[in-house]
């Protein structure tokens, strides 16, 4: 099977696994043991902290292992919001996108029964936030605003540059879900309060994931549930070692890997762009006149051809109509609807999404695999 579907997660590089199974099987134990095999355990888990850090140009203690960005994501959002009310701040306005990741949209919409504010932005039809929404939307006290980097639909890239100084005048937190962005490009957390990052979309294991917690000026989270108190408090549990060990090595590869891999992305993605056009003169590109994360093809497909009968039609390509977690549901894609299209638009778009491993033949391949199934319909 061709995969292009690198949007939904990576496969686990071959370095990176034989990284983490030694910690399965021979130091398999628990880092906060403090005999000599739990403090081995530690001191692997503090490296991998390091080279997550070093990344990403920040501190290791700014650095909080949790399950996922799914995890990352509430932690921040709620834990953050929380902690400021706790501490007698009157504002109650928490401002997010209406393109977000679901586990944002839910958190942020969930912290209503608690009597906060939770108010939705809606994009322009490139997918973008309009700097002029967000500025209104400020104007009322706010708390928190949280901005994706990368769309994990379309690759769309929030203009954060210019955004971020709005929320920095405005004396709110800032969130950003980096999780996308991650290894496909520019990672500044300048003037992020908070930011969000899971392992298996950069080639390492899936149910591991990271958020940065600036120190300076210092950012306070209230824990979403109680326990030992692992991780400073604010992430309780026993640590997934091989996991933590598995993201600290895919890190690495992204330092020394990532203008390779963006070019080869890019490559990749004109290429694939091209091919497609070809067998479908009027397909449309969702997206196209934004700035983009390279390898990443989401396009409406002409009327009469439908995104998942097109899946059902080519096996053997694995790709998708919209983000995993949505799939199930088979309701047209919210981020494209946020976009303007129509639902049968929607139901029309597919997303396709190269990798580090994917080949200009499996490119021209799945094209052609495409195409038999074009002629055949």
């Amino acid at each position: 099977m061709i995969y292009l579907d690198h949007l939904a997660t990576t496969p686990c590089d071959p370095v990176v696994l034989e990284g983490m199974l030694p910690f399965f099987a021979q130091d398999f134990a628990n880092a906060g043991s403090i005999h000599a095999l739990g403090r081995r355990a530690e001191v692997a888990v503090e490296r991998a902290r390091e080279q997550v850090a070093a990344a990403l140009n920040v501190r290791p203690q700014e650095i909080i292992w949790t399950s996922g960005a799914t995890e990352a994501n509430n932690l921040a959002i709620k834990g953050a919001v929380r902690f400021l009310k706790a501490q007698g701040a009157t504002a109650r306005r928490v401002i997010t996108v209406a393109t977000e990741h679901k586990c944002v949209l839910e958190a942020v919409k969930s912290l209503e029964v608690e009597g906060f504010e939770p108010v939705i932005l809606p994009v322009e039809p490139d997918g973008q936030l309009a700097e002029n929404c967000l500025e209104e939307a400020l104007k009322t006290p706010t708390l928190l605003v949280s901005i994706m980097a990368a769309n994990n639909e379309t690759g769309v890239l929030h203009d954060l540059p210019r955004l971020i100084p709005l929320v920095k005048q405005a004396e709110a937190l800032l969130h950003v879900d980096m999780v996308q962005m991650f290894g496909k490009g520019p990672c500044s957390l300048e003037g992020v309060d908070l930011a969000s990052f899971s392992a298996h979309k950069i080639y390492g294991p899936k149910g591991v994931g990271a958020l940065y917690v600036r120190r300076r000026p210092r950012v306070r989270l209230q824990p979403l549930f109680s326990g030992g108190g692992q991780e400073r408090g604010l992430r309780s549990g026993t640590l997934a070692v091989p996991l933590i060990i598995g993201f600290g090595l895919a890190a690495v590869l992204v330092q020394e890997r990532c203008e390779l891999d963006i070019a080869h992305l890019a490559g990749l993605q004109d290429r694939l762009w091209q091919g497609m056009r070809r067998l479908f003169p009027l397909a449309r590109l969702n997206g196209a006149s934004a700035q983009r994360l390279p390898g990443v093809v989401n396009m409406c497909l002409p009327g009469g051809l439908d995104a998942r009968q097109m899946m059902a039609a080519v096996p053997d390509v694995a790709f998708s109509s919209g983000s995993a977690c949505s799939a199930a549901s088979g309701a047209p894609s919210y981020v494209l609807q946020a976009m303007g299209l129509s639902d049968d638009d929607a139901r029309r778009s597919l997303r396709l999404s190269v990798g580090r491993y994917t080949s200009g033949s499996d490119v021209d391949d799945a094209v052609a695999l495409f195409g038999q199934a074009l002629a055949e319909d």
